[in-house]
């Protein structure tokens, strides 16, 4: 049985509580009515659309060969999408409306396919939640900062977080506070601690990557969800969980390679059981927004997104998309709407179930070549279990130069090791560029959760293939040697 959310709308900014509906906008839900001639909007005929037809070739579902195979002949499915609705077939969303100016919150089609997914994979626990679609996380995230946040508030992020999310509250004049993680995530304990001690209003917002975090990799269990969550309902603070990476969960890390060969995940039920629980799925009061993207597993230039959470928060979303994104692309909403309604939920499961086998087998690669070409003596790591990321941590104080050239400055080391690996022909990135950093007038003491002495470096097992992915992994093993004096 579920149950109404909680009335949150006191934790809106003073300019999202400013935002009044658009009457031009409200008549829009006359465009079409039968016996109505519509001259109410700046709307150009469909007539003078340049596009009568767009079509894609898709790996029809089964994907034989494996995600990412060639798509041929004997494998492919053509979907169409024409200008006019009596050419296409169901649930297509034409283009005479898609190329029009849209609905801000998405096409029906494609907003139904989505709240289905939804219910399937998280099943939300109150009534009255709904979902928006965004032109992808960053403007998800841009656009939850200016409803909820002013200039000179705080909010609350992890002590390492993606670094666009971080230029994107910098420039909105938002400071952020750090919250300690491990491997494991948030640190509930060091939160409380955090929230304990506070002076002042408690921030409306916590951003969190919680699967597969960007930078570290790491991934929060159902357990320290569930006790983030019960703080942040006893401290009345919004859930902003940022999720791209959320399907890309894989087993864990073995070297045994008969035990690898034995995982697969047999069913739709058995891949949605192996998933974390999400915040969302959590949520009995209202208080989580999730921004969700088929950035990850579709394709990035997509730039389509949706964000879930209750309604009474998401209109003012609306308000605010109304005068900025308008609405996303018709070319994106038609032709990925197209692919979903080709390949129906089950072929949808059927990939994500796929890109599963492939990022595990992907980042074991990686961990595997970690382990042969890296000098255990310095740095230690935790394989990761979803995402794209894995971190390696190296303990400064064993550089030969730590207390000399260096002056036993981490940062100094992190440079050296960070320039001998280019030199070596690998780029990884500094964890020093993730670091978050608390307001400079802020007189709370920030809770550390690790050795000042201890630096990361962030690689990626995604972007490159398996072989020039091993040669990158050797070579940055190699600077690591050449830096510490390692034979």
């Amino acid at each position: 049985m579920t149950q109404s959310p909680k009335d949150l709308t006191h934790l809106l900014s003073a300019e999202a509580k400013s935002r009044k509906n658009s009457p031009l906008k409200e008549c829009f839900v006359y465009f079409g009515q039968p016996g109505l001639t519509f001259l109410g909007g700046g709307l150009p005929l469909a007539d003078y659309f340049p596009y009568n037809k767009i079509s894609a070739e898709i790996p029809t579902p089964g994907f034989e060969g494996g995600i990412g195979a060639p798509i041929t002949e004997a494998n492919k499915t053509e979907i169409e999408v024409y200008r006019l609705k009596e050419n296409n077939g169901p649930n297509q969303i034409e283009l005479a409306r898609s190329l029009q100016y849209g609905y801000t919150e998405g096409h029906k089609e494609i907003v139904d396919f989505l709240k289905e997914h939804t219910k399937m994979i998280h099943k939300p626990v109150y009534d009255e939640w709904d979902l928006i679609c965004t032109v992808g996380n960053t403007e998800a995230w841009d656009s939850t900062l200016r409803t909820f946040t002013s200039r000179g508030d705080t909010i609350f992020v992890e002590e390492y977080t993606f670094s666009s999310a971080l230029e994107t509250v910098n420039a909105l004049g938002v400071h952020t506070f750090p919250v300690p993680i491990d491997e494991h995530g948030l640190i509930p304990e060091k939160f409380a601690t955090i929230l304990e001690t506070w002076e002042g209003p408690i921030p409306r917002l916590l951003y969190t990557i919680p699967t597969g975090q960007n930078p570290t990799g790491s991934s929060a269990s159902l357990e320290r969800r569930k006790a983030i969550y019960e703080l942040a309902c006893k401290y009345d603070f919004l859930i902003v969980e940022d999720e791209p990476y959320y399907f890309l969960q894989m087993e864990k890390y073995t070297t045994d390679l008969e035990a690898r060969k034995a995982r697969h995940v047999h069913s739709h039920e058995e891949f949605i059981k192996a998933l974390v629980p999400s915040y969302i799925s959590i949520d009995a009061e209202g208080r989580v927004l999730r921004l969700d993207s088929f950035s990850k597993v579709i394709a990035p230039g997509s730039r389509f997104g949706w964000i879930v959470g209750q309604k009474k928060l998401l209109e003012r979303f609306l308000r605010l998309h109304e005068v900025s994104i308008q609405c996303p692309s018709g070319f994106s909403q038609s032709l990925l709407n197209g692919l979903l309604q080709s390949w129906g939920q089950t072929g949808y499961l059927d990939w994500l179930i796929g890109l599963r086998a492939e990022y595990t087998h992907k980042r074991d690669v990686a961990i595997d070549s970690i382990h042969k070409y890296f000098p255990q003596e310095v740095v230690t790591y935790d394989p990761p279990v979803a995402g794209m990321f894995f971190t390696v941590s190296i303990d400064t104080t064993k550089h030969p130069k730590f207390a000399t050239d260096h002056n036993s400055d981490p940062a100094k080391v992190e440079e050296a090791i960070f320039q001998q690996a280019i030199k070596q022909g690998c780029l990884m990135i500094p964890g020093s560029y993730f670091k978050v950093t608390p307001p400079p007038d802020h007189k709370l003491t920030v809770v550390d959760a690790g050795s000042a002495n201890q630096i990361f470096f962030r690689g990626t097992y995604a972007a490159v293939p398996l072989d020039a992915l091993q040669v990158g992994l050797e070579n940055f093993g190699k600077a690591l040697r050449v830096e510490f004096g390692l034979n």
